[in-house]
């Protein structure tokens, strides 16, 4: 079983946000197996499938972006479910717009959702797929950024990167993750 956390915030306002491409990657790869993400728990909202004969649980946090280790937590604690089996997908400002890195631990880097995952779960070492959003420009608020929308430019490539996103979660489920790493990070 994987169990795939999507980072974002609820809200119309913010769907489409670059704080919510983890959102966007988890509803295409429902969308891809036929997975409805409904079910209200956990302080989320959640979907169960099998994909290739793996059971695969999607979980979107609906406590806002800061709060998301509060879902994780409880998902984890009721379902009994080991981090090891855990892929936090998010948004990162390092990594190029357009590309993905996975990594397997770390500090949160700024980031306030990863900070509250590491709080929550009380380690730094959990998979992770970072997508990169790329920096503002000087001077530009990054509250103010990663709260605003893609550009007609960055959405029209927006498929291709969900995609791509898409491919390293089936993979990983095939895969150990290193390999996976090594194959998505390269």
């Amino acid at each position: 079983m994987k169990w795939f956390v999507g980072l974002g915030n609820p809200g119309v306002q913010y769907e489409t946000t670059r704080h919510n491409i983890g959102w966007l990657a988890l509803d295409r790869f429902a969308d891809k197996y036929g997975i409805k993400i409904t079910q209200s728990k956990c302080k989320g909202l959640v979907g169960e499938g099998n994909v290739n004969g793996e059971k695969v649980v999607l979980l979107k946090p609906m406590t806002f972006m800061n709060l998301s280790g509060e879902s994780m937590r409880a998902y984890m604690d009721f379902y009994k479910v080991p981090i090891e089996d855990l892929v936090v997908v998010y948004d990162d400002l390092d990594t190029p717009f357009g590309q993905i890195r996975l990594r397997y631990q770390g500090s949160a880097g700024g980031h306030n959702g990863i900070k509250s995952a590491i709080q929550h779960l009380g380690t730094q070492t959990f998979n992770r797929i970072r997508m990169g959003i790329s920096r503002p420009a000087p001077g530009f608020d990054i509250a103010d950024y990663v709260l605003s929308r893609f550009t007609k430019e960055e959405f029209a490539k927006m498929p291709q990167i969900l995609d791509r996103t898409v491919e390293a979660m089936e993979h990983m489920l095939k895969e150990p993750f290193e390999k996976t790493m090594a194959r998505f990070n390269g």
